[in-house]
């Protein structure tokens, strides 16, 4: 199907529905200078393991390598900006069209961008937490500390670790997940994938809950086949066209 004709389609789908939910991935970021881990030539699984210095094993094994090495790379999504993309769909809530939005993201870009009812399944790096007390922190504490050479950052109530709150290799599934998962399974006729190339359990399972599916994703998903549309494009540049065609 041509491009056009598929963003056509897509359009009419979201017309002839009661409201749709969306699911984002990395895809959906890449546009703001986020590389994610899995695209041919620029994927971060090309350049460094993940799971080597920034799963929740290494955090409390080794923080000197989690801080040092793995955190970087949390401090560098933390300064990206929301692309067109992410103001699109935000758009597409406020035009009443958009239920509610499911990222496995970690960037907070949704809600920068102004998306108001966003799952962000895979937590956010607006705050870290204490995993002795508890307290919740700015994330800017955390780089704060490591910047100044504090490894690991600590808790000025008790000393104890503090951590980002994302969800690390190796962390389970926090409950915002099942909310999101319960809600899917009750209400959504329609689930729009951007960004995603839904391989990353449990999160890849969801568009199983959708009775009609839209992607958009530069590579194929094993979803596809599924799918009543497949849209081959950046998600900037797909979004943006399909907010127009529904204002």
């Amino acid at each position: 199907m041509e491009y056009q004709e598929a963003i056509k389609q897509a359009a009419q789908l979201i017309k002839v529905h009661n409201g749709f939910y969306a699911l984002t991935g990395a895809g959906m970021s890449t546009e703001s200078g986020i590389p994610d881990f899995r695209s041919p030539g620029t994927g971060l699984w090309e350049k460094i393991d993940p799971i080597a210095t920034s799963s929740a094993e290494v955090l409390h094994r080794n923080p000197k390598l989690f801080y040092e090495v793995g955190f970087t790379r949390f401090v560098n999504i933390s300064r990206a900006e929301p692309n067109p993309g992410h103001y699109a769909l935000a758009g597409l809530e406020d035009l009443g069209l958009m239920k509610g939005l499911v990222t496995q993201n970690i960037d907070g870009l949704h809600v920068r961008a102004g998306s108001k009812k966003v799952w962000e399944v895979h937590g956010h790096l607006r705050t870290g937490s204490c995993l002795g007390c508890k307290r919740r922190y700015p994330f800017a504490v955390l780089v704060q500390q490591v910047e100044q050479k504090s490894i690991p950052p600590l808790c000025e109530h008790c000393s104890s670790m503090l951590r980002p709150d994302v969800v690390l290799f190796g962390d389970q599934m926090p409950r915002l997940f099942f909310e999101a998962r319960e809600t899917l399974q009750k209400d959504c006729d329609l689930l729009l994938v951007a960004g995603s190339s839904l391989v990353v359990y449990p999160v890849a399972d969801l568009p199983r809950l959708a009775k009609h599916l839209i992607i958009i994703n530069l590579e194929p998903t094993a979803y596809d086949i599924e799918a009543d549309v497949v849209i081959r494009e950046k998600c900037g540049q797909a979004l943006t066209e399909l907010l127009s065609l529904l204002k």
